[in-house]
Protein backbone atom coordinates (compact mmCIF):
# COMPACT_ATOMS: atom_id res chain seq x y z
CA UNK A 1 0.00 0.00 0.00
CA UNK A 2 1.16 3.49 -0.84
CA UNK A 3 1.55 5.54 2.65
CA UNK A 4 1.09 9.25 2.63
CA UNK A 5 3.25 11.85 4.44
CA UNK A 6 1.18 11.65 7.43
CA UNK A 7 1.37 8.09 7.91
CA UNK A 8 3.45 8.34 11.06
CA UNK A 9 0.96 11.39 12.32
CA UNK A 10 -1.94 8.67 12.15
CA UNK A 11 0.41 5.93 13.50
CA UNK A 12 1.30 8.06 16.67
CA UNK A 13 -1.83 8.95 17.43
CA UNK A 14 -3.50 5.45 16.88
CA UNK A 15 -5.37 6.05 13.96
CA UNK A 16 -7.02 2.50 12.95
CA UNK A 17 -5.41 1.96 9.33
CA UNK A 18 -7.00 0.39 6.64
CA UNK A 19 -6.61 -0.08 3.03
CA UNK A 20 -8.41 3.02 0.60
CA UNK A 21 -7.51 3.01 -2.47
CA UNK A 22 -4.44 1.70 -2.31
CA UNK A 23 -2.84 4.03 0.34
CA UNK A 24 -2.93 2.90 3.79
CA UNK A 25 -5.34 5.40 5.86
CA UNK A 26 -6.50 6.18 9.05
CA UNK A 27 -10.62 4.92 9.22
CA UNK A 28 -11.06 6.68 12.47
CA UNK A 29 -8.43 7.60 15.97
CA UNK A 30 -11.51 6.11 18.52
CA UNK A 31 -14.88 6.92 17.75
CA UNK A 32 -16.49 8.41 14.53
CA UNK A 33 -19.55 9.77 16.14
CA UNK A 34 -16.69 11.73 18.37
CA UNK A 35 -14.86 12.79 15.16
CA UNK A 36 -17.64 13.63 13.63
CA UNK A 37 -19.37 15.92 16.59
CA UNK A 38 -15.67 17.28 16.57
CA UNK A 39 -15.87 19.15 13.20
CA UNK A 40 -19.73 19.62 13.44
CA UNK A 41 -18.67 21.82 16.66
CA UNK A 42 -15.03 22.44 16.53
CA UNK A 43 -12.66 21.66 14.30
CA UNK A 44 -10.86 18.59 13.02
CA UNK A 45 -8.33 17.99 10.34
CA UNK A 46 -8.10 14.93 7.51
CA UNK A 47 -4.91 13.72 5.73
CA UNK A 48 -6.48 13.41 2.13
CA UNK A 49 -3.36 13.18 0.75
CA UNK A 50 -4.43 10.18 -1.28
CA UNK A 51 -6.25 12.62 -3.61
CA UNK A 52 -4.82 12.68 -7.03
CA UNK A 53 -2.75 16.34 -8.09
CA UNK A 54 -2.45 16.31 -11.23
CA UNK A 55 -0.33 19.98 -12.50
CA UNK A 56 -1.12 20.52 -15.70
CA UNK A 57 1.03 23.26 -17.56
CA UNK A 58 1.28 24.53 -21.47
CA UNK A 59 -0.08 26.86 -24.25
CA UNK A 60 -3.44 24.15 -24.47
CA UNK A 61 -3.81 23.50 -20.39
CA UNK A 62 -7.01 25.60 -20.72
CA UNK A 63 -8.35 24.15 -24.09
CA UNK A 64 -7.83 20.25 -22.51
CA UNK A 65 -10.23 21.51 -19.32
CA UNK A 66 -12.45 22.78 -20.77
CA UNK A 67 -12.82 19.92 -23.45
CA UNK A 68 -12.56 17.32 -20.36
CA UNK A 69 -14.28 19.52 -17.37
CA UNK A 70 -18.96 19.91 -17.32
CA UNK A 71 -17.33 23.45 -15.99
CA UNK A 72 -16.65 26.63 -17.76
CA UNK A 73 -13.08 27.08 -17.45
CA UNK A 74 -11.99 30.08 -19.95
CA UNK A 75 -13.38 32.81 -17.35
CA UNK A 76 -12.05 31.36 -14.41
CA UNK A 77 -9.82 33.77 -12.64
CA UNK A 78 -6.36 33.29 -11.22
CA UNK A 79 -6.56 32.51 -7.54
CA UNK A 80 -10.13 30.54 -8.65
CA UNK A 81 -11.05 26.99 -8.29
CA UNK A 82 -14.20 25.16 -9.37
CA UNK A 83 -15.69 21.83 -8.98
CA UNK A 84 -17.02 20.12 -12.15
CA UNK A 85 -17.38 16.48 -13.16
CA UNK A 86 -15.33 14.49 -16.12
CA UNK A 87 -18.23 12.64 -18.33
CA UNK A 88 -17.94 9.53 -20.67
CA UNK A 89 -19.27 10.30 -23.99
CA UNK A 90 -22.49 8.59 -22.64
CA UNK A 91 -22.98 11.56 -20.25
CA UNK A 92 -21.52 9.51 -17.03
CA UNK A 93 -19.28 10.09 -14.69
CA UNK A 94 -15.33 9.32 -14.61
CA UNK A 95 -14.59 11.48 -11.90
CA UNK A 96 -15.92 14.39 -10.20
CA UNK A 97 -12.96 16.83 -9.26
CA UNK A 98 -11.58 20.44 -7.88
CA UNK A 99 -9.39 22.49 -10.98
CA UNK A 100 -7.52 25.33 -9.73
CA UNK A 101 -6.46 28.24 -11.36
CA UNK A 102 -2.67 29.79 -11.30
CA UNK A 103 -3.08 31.69 -14.78
CA UNK A 104 -3.90 30.89 -18.33
CA UNK A 105 -1.01 28.57 -18.85
CA UNK A 106 -0.49 26.78 -15.24
CA UNK A 107 -4.14 24.82 -13.40
CA UNK A 108 -3.83 22.39 -10.82
CA UNK A 109 -6.34 19.16 -10.81
CA UNK A 110 -7.76 17.40 -7.62
CA UNK A 111 -9.03 14.12 -8.19
CA UNK A 112 -10.42 11.00 -6.58
CA UNK A 113 -7.55 8.52 -5.45
CA UNK A 114 -9.37 5.72 -6.65
CA UNK A 115 -9.65 7.54 -10.31
CA UNK A 116 -6.26 9.14 -10.62
CA UNK A 117 -4.84 6.30 -12.97
CA UNK A 118 -7.96 6.62 -15.09
CA UNK A 119 -8.35 10.29 -15.38
CA UNK A 120 -4.25 10.47 -16.22
CA UNK A 121 -4.69 8.27 -18.82
CA UNK A 122 -7.91 9.91 -20.38
CA UNK A 123 -6.20 13.53 -20.40
CA UNK A 124 -2.96 11.72 -22.31
CA UNK A 125 -6.08 10.42 -24.88
CA UNK A 126 -7.47 14.15 -25.04
CA UNK A 127 -3.84 15.35 -25.77
CA UNK A 128 -2.98 12.97 -28.46
CA UNK A 129 -6.53 13.09 -29.95
CA UNK A 130 -6.84 16.74 -30.40
CA UNK A 131 -3.06 17.57 -30.57
CA UNK A 132 -2.77 19.53 -27.60
CA UNK A 133 0.85 21.15 -26.56
CA UNK A 134 0.21 20.45 -22.62
CA UNK A 135 2.69 19.03 -19.38
CA UNK A 136 0.63 16.99 -16.98
CA UNK A 137 2.73 16.41 -14.10
CA UNK A 138 1.12 13.71 -11.30
CA UNK A 139 2.61 15.52 -8.22
CA UNK A 140 0.40 13.21 -6.00
CA UNK A 141 3.46 11.25 -4.26
CA UNK A 142 5.67 14.56 -4.14
CA UNK A 143 2.97 16.59 -1.93
CA UNK A 144 0.21 16.17 0.96
CA UNK A 145 -3.14 17.85 1.38
CA UNK A 146 -4.71 18.32 4.21
CA UNK A 147 -8.01 19.26 5.45
CA UNK A 148 -8.98 21.54 8.12
CA UNK A 149 -13.02 21.67 8.56
CA UNK A 150 -15.40 23.33 11.08
CA UNK A 151 -16.86 26.21 12.97
CA UNK A 152 -13.92 27.17 15.39
CA UNK A 153 -11.09 26.54 12.20
CA UNK A 154 -10.87 30.11 10.77
CA UNK A 155 -9.78 31.03 14.22
CA UNK A 156 -7.02 28.67 14.34
CA UNK A 157 -5.84 29.88 10.94
CA UNK A 158 -6.55 33.75 12.24
CA UNK A 159 -2.85 32.92 13.85
CA UNK A 160 -0.82 32.17 11.42
CA UNK A 161 -2.44 34.34 8.58
CA UNK A 162 -4.33 37.33 8.16
CA UNK A 163 -4.99 36.64 4.66
CA UNK A 164 -6.39 33.37 4.39
CA UNK A 165 -9.40 34.20 6.52
CA UNK A 166 -10.44 37.05 4.16
CA UNK A 167 -10.63 34.20 1.29
CA UNK A 168 -14.29 33.92 -0.55
CA UNK A 169 -15.38 30.13 -0.66
CA UNK A 170 -13.77 28.53 -3.73
CA UNK A 171 -10.97 30.98 -4.16
CA UNK A 172 -7.56 29.94 -3.00
CA UNK A 173 -3.54 31.92 -2.23
CA UNK A 174 -0.12 30.54 -2.73
CA UNK A 175 1.84 31.23 0.32
CA UNK A 176 5.88 30.96 0.93
CA UNK A 177 7.04 28.71 3.96
CA UNK A 178 10.25 29.08 3.98
CA UNK A 179 11.74 28.04 0.38
CA UNK A 180 8.69 25.53 0.09
CA UNK A 181 4.89 27.03 -1.31
CA UNK A 182 2.17 25.96 0.40
CA UNK A 183 -1.54 26.47 -2.11
CA UNK A 184 -4.42 27.27 0.52
CA UNK A 185 -8.32 27.00 -0.57
CA UNK A 186 -11.27 27.68 1.03
CA UNK A 187 -13.06 24.68 0.27
CA UNK A 188 -13.99 20.97 2.00
CA UNK A 189 -16.04 18.42 1.89
CA UNK A 190 -17.80 17.95 4.83
CA UNK A 191 -20.30 20.80 5.29
CA UNK A 192 -18.38 23.26 6.87
CA UNK A 193 -16.15 26.05 6.63
CA UNK A 194 -12.59 25.41 6.78
CA UNK A 195 -9.23 24.91 4.63
CA UNK A 196 -7.79 22.34 2.12
CA UNK A 197 -3.71 23.02 2.39
CA UNK A 198 -1.87 21.48 -0.32
CA UNK A 199 1.99 21.22 0.50
CA UNK A 200 5.37 19.95 -0.36
CA UNK A 201 5.42 16.34 1.43
CA UNK A 202 9.17 17.26 2.82
CA UNK A 203 7.68 20.54 5.15
CA UNK A 204 4.67 18.39 6.61
CA UNK A 205 6.11 18.05 9.64
CA UNK A 206 6.94 21.76 9.96
CA UNK A 207 4.30 23.61 8.47
CA UNK A 208 2.00 21.45 10.55
CA UNK A 209 3.93 22.27 14.49
CA UNK A 210 3.44 26.24 12.98
CA UNK A 211 -0.49 25.68 12.17
CA UNK A 212 -0.52 23.80 15.26
CA UNK A 213 1.04 25.41 17.42
CA UNK A 214 -0.44 25.33 20.93
CA UNK A 215 -3.13 22.55 19.85
CA UNK A 216 -3.30 19.07 21.92
CA UNK A 217 -4.39 17.01 18.95
CA UNK A 218 -5.07 14.55 22.30
CA UNK A 219 -6.64 16.69 24.36
CA UNK A 220 -10.10 15.31 25.20
CA UNK A 221 -11.22 19.22 25.24
CA UNK A 222 -9.55 20.52 21.92
CA UNK A 223 -10.32 23.04 19.53
CA UNK A 224 -8.71 20.50 16.81
CA UNK A 225 -8.27 16.84 16.48
CA UNK A 226 -6.80 14.35 13.71
CA UNK A 227 -10.36 12.99 11.73
CA UNK A 228 -10.62 9.69 9.98
CA UNK A 229 -12.30 8.20 6.60
CA UNK A 230 -15.41 7.23 8.86
CA UNK A 231 -16.67 10.79 9.82
CA UNK A 232 -15.38 12.19 6.70
CA UNK A 233 -18.16 9.74 4.63
CA UNK A 234 -20.79 10.47 7.55
CA UNK A 235 -20.08 14.57 7.06
CA UNK A 236 -20.43 14.54 3.62
CA UNK A 237 -23.42 12.43 3.39
CA UNK A 238 -25.18 14.59 6.17
CA UNK A 239 -24.01 17.75 3.85
CA UNK A 240 -25.77 15.93 0.62
CA UNK A 241 -22.37 15.72 -1.23
CA UNK A 242 -21.89 12.64 -3.64
CA UNK A 243 -19.23 10.43 -3.72
CA UNK A 244 -17.90 8.54 -6.63
CA UNK A 245 -18.62 4.88 -6.75
CA UNK A 246 -21.81 5.50 -4.70
CA UNK A 247 -23.73 8.77 -6.47
CA UNK A 248 -21.37 9.51 -9.55
CA UNK A 249 -20.05 6.98 -11.82
CA UNK A 250 -19.56 5.91 -15.11
CA UNK A 251 -23.06 4.44 -15.78
CA UNK A 252 -24.76 7.05 -13.75
CA UNK A 253 -25.86 9.83 -15.73
CA UNK A 254 -24.46 13.05 -14.76
CA UNK A 255 -27.73 15.10 -14.79
CA UNK A 256 -29.17 11.90 -12.22
CA UNK A 257 -26.34 13.33 -9.31
CA UNK A 258 -28.15 16.28 -7.34
CA UNK A 259 -25.05 18.75 -8.91
CA UNK A 260 -26.64 20.35 -12.04
CA UNK A 261 -24.69 23.40 -11.07
CA UNK A 262 -21.63 21.57 -11.47
CA UNK A 263 -22.80 21.09 -14.96
CA UNK A 264 -22.48 24.00 -17.86
CA UNK A 265 -24.67 22.96 -20.89
CA UNK A 266 -24.24 26.04 -22.58
CA UNK A 267 -20.08 25.84 -22.76
CA UNK A 268 -20.01 25.06 -26.23
CA UNK A 269 -21.43 28.91 -26.70
CA UNK A 270 -20.43 31.83 -26.48
CA UNK A 271 -17.24 33.77 -27.34
CA UNK A 272 -14.71 30.93 -26.24
CA UNK A 273 -17.07 28.08 -26.80
CA UNK A 274 -15.76 25.04 -24.55
CA UNK A 275 -17.98 22.11 -25.83
CA UNK A 276 -17.64 19.13 -23.55
CA UNK A 277 -17.24 15.50 -23.26
CA UNK A 278 -20.71 13.84 -22.79
CA UNK A 279 -22.28 17.56 -23.59
CA UNK A 280 -24.14 15.93 -26.41
CA UNK A 281 -25.74 12.98 -24.32
CA UNK A 282 -26.49 15.32 -21.63
CA UNK A 283 -28.55 17.67 -23.83
CA UNK A 284 -30.44 14.37 -25.13
CA UNK A 285 -31.09 13.84 -22.18
CA UNK A 286 -32.27 17.24 -21.37
CA UNK A 287 -34.15 17.20 -24.77
CA UNK A 288 -36.04 14.35 -23.50
CA UNK A 289 -37.33 16.02 -20.49
CA UNK A 290 -34.29 15.28 -17.91
CA UNK A 291 -33.26 11.81 -16.13
CA UNK A 292 -35.70 9.49 -15.38
CA UNK A 293 -34.39 9.31 -12.31
CA UNK A 294 -32.46 11.57 -9.76
CA UNK A 295 -30.47 11.90 -6.70
CA UNK A 296 -33.12 12.01 -3.03
CA UNK A 297 -32.73 12.30 0.81
CA UNK A 298 -33.92 10.01 3.51
CA UNK A 299 -34.63 10.15 6.83
CA UNK A 300 -35.36 6.80 7.80
CA UNK A 301 -37.64 5.50 11.28
CA UNK A 302 -36.09 3.43 13.81
CA UNK A 303 -32.44 2.74 14.09
CA UNK A 304 -31.61 0.48 11.31
CA UNK A 305 -29.10 2.22 8.78
CA UNK A 306 -30.02 1.26 4.72
CA UNK A 307 -27.23 0.76 2.91
CA UNK A 308 -25.73 1.22 -0.52
CA UNK A 309 -27.83 -1.44 -2.96
CA UNK A 310 -31.07 -1.67 -1.09
CA UNK A 311 -33.85 -1.09 -3.10
CA UNK A 312 -36.64 1.80 -2.70
CA UNK A 313 -39.60 1.24 -3.20
CA UNK A 314 -43.13 3.29 -3.08
CA UNK A 315 -46.94 1.22 -2.50
CA UNK A 316 -45.11 -1.85 -3.07
CA UNK A 317 -43.07 -0.62 -6.63
CA UNK A 318 -39.65 -0.69 -7.08
CA UNK A 319 -38.80 3.21 -7.83
CA UNK A 320 -35.16 3.46 -7.45
CA UNK A 321 -31.51 2.43 -5.04
CA UNK A 322 -30.19 3.30 -1.61
CA UNK A 323 -26.22 4.62 -2.85
CA UNK A 324 -25.44 5.69 0.30
CA UNK A 325 -26.31 5.45 4.28
CA UNK A 326 -25.39 6.30 7.53
CA UNK A 327 -26.25 6.42 11.50
CA UNK A 328 -26.51 10.76 11.38
CA UNK A 329 -24.67 11.89 13.93
CA UNK A 330 -25.92 15.09 14.32
CA UNK A 331 -29.53 14.45 13.69
CA UNK A 332 -29.57 11.28 15.59
CA UNK A 333 -31.48 9.37 12.99
CA UNK A 334 -30.46 7.28 10.38
CA UNK A 335 -30.02 8.94 6.87
CA UNK A 336 -29.41 7.99 3.24
CA UNK A 337 -28.98 9.18 -0.45
CA UNK A 338 -29.95 7.09 -3.32
CA UNK A 339 -31.01 7.88 -6.79
CA UNK A 340 -34.99 7.33 -7.57
CA UNK A 341 -37.99 8.04 -10.11
CA UNK A 342 -37.95 11.70 -10.54
CA UNK A 343 -41.89 11.93 -10.10
CA UNK A 344 -42.13 10.48 -6.53
CA UNK A 345 -38.26 12.83 -5.52
CA UNK A 346 -41.04 14.93 -3.50
CA UNK A 347 -40.03 16.18 0.16
CA UNK A 348 -42.51 14.44 2.23
CA UNK A 349 -43.04 11.59 0.03
CA UNK A 350 -43.28 8.18 1.98
CA UNK A 351 -41.07 5.15 0.70
CA UNK A 352 -39.84 1.51 1.95
CA UNK A 353 -36.11 0.50 2.11
CA UNK A 354 -36.16 -3.05 1.14
CA UNK A 355 -33.73 -4.66 3.68
CA UNK A 356 -34.09 -8.46 2.28
CA UNK A 357 -35.82 -9.21 5.11
CA UNK A 358 -37.42 -6.42 6.28
CA UNK A 359 -38.58 -3.01 5.04
CA UNK A 360 -37.51 0.44 6.22
CA UNK A 361 -39.89 3.06 6.62
CA UNK A 362 -38.58 6.61 5.40
CA UNK A 363 -39.44 9.90 4.06
CA UNK A 364 -38.21 12.24 1.16
CA UNK A 365 -36.68 15.18 2.35
CA UNK A 366 -34.80 17.93 0.91
CA UNK A 367 -31.33 17.94 0.37
CA UNK A 368 -28.85 18.66 1.83
CA UNK A 369 -30.03 17.15 5.21
CA UNK A 370 -27.79 19.52 6.89
CA UNK A 371 -26.80 23.31 6.31
CA UNK A 372 -24.26 24.86 8.79
CA UNK A 373 -25.50 27.48 10.71
CA UNK A 374 -25.48 31.14 9.68
CA UNK A 375 -22.74 33.12 11.42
Amino acid sequence: MLKTPLNKLHHDHGGKMVEYAGWEMPISYGSVQQEHTQVRTSGGMFDVSHMGRLKITGRHARRLLGRVCSRRISDMQAGQCRYGLVCNEQGGVKDDVLVYRMDDTEFLMVVNAANREKIVEHLNQVVAAEELVVKMDDQTTKTAMVAIQGPKVMDLVSRVSSEVPTLKRYRFTVKNLLIAKLLVSRTGYTGEDGVEVILPASIVDMALKLLLKDVDLDAEQSEMKLIGLGARDTLRLEAGMPLYGHELGEDINALSCGVDFAIAMDKDQGDMPEPFIGQEALRKTQAEGGPARTLAAFVVDGKRTPRQGMTVKADGKEIGIITSGCMSPTLGVPIAMGIIDKAVNVPGTKVAIDTGKLDLEAEVRANPLYKKPKA
